[in-house]
């Protein structure tokens, strides 16, 4: 007979959910059995796998360790080999509930491949580190990052490292209270603020998106530029819908393609900034984010801001830049608290 204790991290989700995570190989089937036999009860009583856990409560599982080791899959680690040689995140801030984090360029937030190097696994790395997260949590709750940026696009990520850090952080993204604010260089002069609305299809053979008039994902991007000249345009931009791509994708089909990105932007002038300033990917930056007025557990991140500063390549272009207008505010936007 094994006995589970339910964390505060596993209370809130079905009975049959958890042991589903728990005993990973084994068939539904064979879980609702042994539910209908009473060879896993809840509290002493019989369970139909619908209950909602609570803190504190008690699984039996009433079988052999043979059969539970055949079906147990062990703690489920981090991706990030030993000797990574790689750039890691920078943690900007942390709590009980979240990490939020300054992702550098080449990195990926979640992997797509086992080989993949993330976000995420650099934050279950971290906690089973710091003792804040064991092997045994890990087989039930595994933290993750709850917004992506692009492999070339740096700044912040939030990560939830507790049940409640995960679901609140995920509404908030969902209901688009969160607001998110990006640094980037685009090829031409913008001199006035401006709202560019469309609609976004995405093309998962050739992983790209196609901004357009009448297709089913809306996109609303504002942008404010911060300083320009003749050639490019400084500019800070606030995405009021977070959509693959879209950034990119949204200001180049309005003539205003990022600075170094291969997918969506200018090649020829792409080839002059390599050459001058060494600029190998898109110059897009999650430089700042304003969390709304938020209740219960998170009530503690009501209101609150967090920036990541630019990376060094980024701002090496900026300094180097001679602006027609806003080189003060060009400078200013390298030195954002962290």
């Amino acid at each position: 007979m094994r006995e589970l204790k339910v964390t505060e991290n596993e209370a809130g989700q079905r009975l049959d959910k958890l042991l589903r995570k728990y005993l990973e190989q084994a068939p539904s089937g064979f879980l609702y059995k042994m539910l209908r036999k009473k060879n896993i009860v809840l509290n002493k009583k019989k369970a139909s796998g619908k209950e909602i856990l609570s803190r504190g409560d008690v699984i039996c599982l009433f079988l052999s360790e043979e059969t539970i080791q055949k079906f147990l899959v062990g703690p489920k680690q981090s991706g990030i080999p030993k000797g990574y040689q790689g750039s890691l995140p920078q943690i900007i801030y942390e709590d009980a509930h979240i990490l939020v984090l300054n992702k550098p360029v080449g990195m990926l937030s979640q992997k797509a491949a086992p080989q993949d190097v993330s976000v995420s696994d650099y934050v279950i790395d971290y906690l089973m580190a710091t003792g804040k997260l064991t092997a045994k949590e890990l087989q039930t709750f595994r933290p993750s990052v709850c917004n992506r940026l692009d492999r070339n696009t740096s700044g912040l990520i939030l990560a939830g490292t507790s049940l409640a850090g995960l679901q609140t952080l995920s509404a908030l993204l969902k209901d688009r209270t969160l607001a998110k604010y990006y640094l980037c260089l685009v090829k031409g002069r913008i001199r006035e603020q401006g709202v560019l609305t469309g609609y976004l299809t995405k093309d998962t053979l050739r992983n790209q998106v196609r901004i357009g008039r009448e297709e089913e994902k809306e996109i609303v991007t504002q942008y404010d530029p911060i300083a320009w000249n003749q050639e490019m345009t400084l500019l800070k931009v606030h995405l009021v819908t977070g959509r693959t791509h879209q950034i990119r994708a949204h200001l180049a089909s309005a003539g205003h393609p990022l600075a170094g990105d291969g997918k969506y932007g200018d090649d020829k002038w792409n080839l002059q900034l390599k050459k001058r300033y060494g600029i190998r990917c898109q110059l897009l930056h999650a430089y700042e984010m304003h969390f709304p007025v938020i209740k219960q557990e998170l009530a503690h991140l009501s209101q609150k801001s967090f920036q990541a500063p630019v990376p060094d390549s980024f701002g090496a272009l900026i300094k180097e830049t001679v602006w027609e207008h806003g080189q003060q505010e060009a400078f200013a936007a390298l030195h954002w608290k962290k």
